[in-house]
């Protein structure tokens, strides 16, 4: 079983992906609070932002997983280009299979996923593994989605048609769409203890800084499933291009608002 990604790597996806990193990751560190010295696995890195900000954080260099050779040749330029190459140990590999060295595994302080377990079939092995790697008392933090937390109002006319439908997109591909609220389960499960749980807000109206970006984080996710969203034959590629075109004429009224949050939880492994 591999994971499977809707959106894709090309240029646009990298784009939004790279706007969303800017709008989180400040949130996102306060969460985690990093600390000095702490060994750090960040499992479905991206494009190394956040895994350059952890280690920034922790001053140590972090390791990286990441599937997709577009997404690594890209995080890979971004960190020559902030001059942070020596943060990023980069390596290919596949989140539920981790490539690990024998003497790497129950070695890291802090072993981090974000966005990763929607897109994964067996999210719980994936979170097993994440344990395996920690250290007796390491940490281990996970965030994704429950896309059944996104509110807009006042919504363009198609909107909730053209979202539920991005959801079944998931279920198409044998992955879950609500990964998020399982987050605590996920971490029980694999023997971790649960210590905290919280939400990193993802919400602002139309007088806010944030909210344009915001917005148009939001149609670049349906712009870049679009072919995905249609497949299910609920709603069509024309319904999709005019939910896009509406987002861009709601980002322009006064009245508008967006309210979404993340799901955010961090367990402790307790087994030697």
């Amino acid at each position: 079983m591999t994971s499977r990604y809707i959106h894709g790597t090309d240029p646009v996806e990298q784009a939004r992906l790279s706007l969303l990193n800017d709008l989180l990751n400040a949130a996102c560190l306060g969460a985690v609070a990093p600390r000095p010295g702490e060994a750090l696995l960040d499992v479905g890195a991206g494009l190394g932002q956040l895994t350059r900000a952890l280690a920034r954080a922790t001053g140590g260099r972090a390791v990286g997983v990441e599937r997709s050779e577009a997404q690594r040749e890209r995080a890979l330029a971004l960190a020559a280009a902030a001059g942070e190459q020596d943060l990023l140990d980069l390596r290919a590999g596949d989140a539920l299979a981790l490539p690990l060295a024998d003497d790497e595994w129950g070695t890291f302080d802090l072993v981090h996923a974000r966005f990763l377990l929607e897109h994964v079939p067996a999210p719980a092995q994936v979170v097993a593994q994440m344990v395996r790697a920690a250290r007796p008392g390491g940490r281990i933090v996970l965030m994704d989605d429950d896309h059944s937390l996104m509110r807009l109002a006042p919504a363009p006319a198609r909107f909730e048609a053209v979202w539920a439908a991005f959801c079944r997109s998931y279920d198409r591909n044998g992955n879950d769409p609500y990964v998020g609220r399982r987050l605590v389960q996920l971490l029980a499960g694999a023997g971790a203890a649960p210590r905290r749980a919280t939400w990193i807000p993802y919400a602002a109206c139309a007088a806010e800084p944030a909210f344009a970006g915001l917005v148009a984080n939001l149609a670049g996710n349906l712009a870049g499933a679009r072919d995905a969203i249609a497949a299910g034959g609920a709603v069509s590629l024309a319904d999709v291009d005019e939910v896009v075109a509406d987002l861009a004429r709601f980002a322009r009224r006064p009245d508008a608002s967006l309210g979404y949050a993340f799901p955010w939880a961090e367990g402790v492994r307790v087994t030697g």
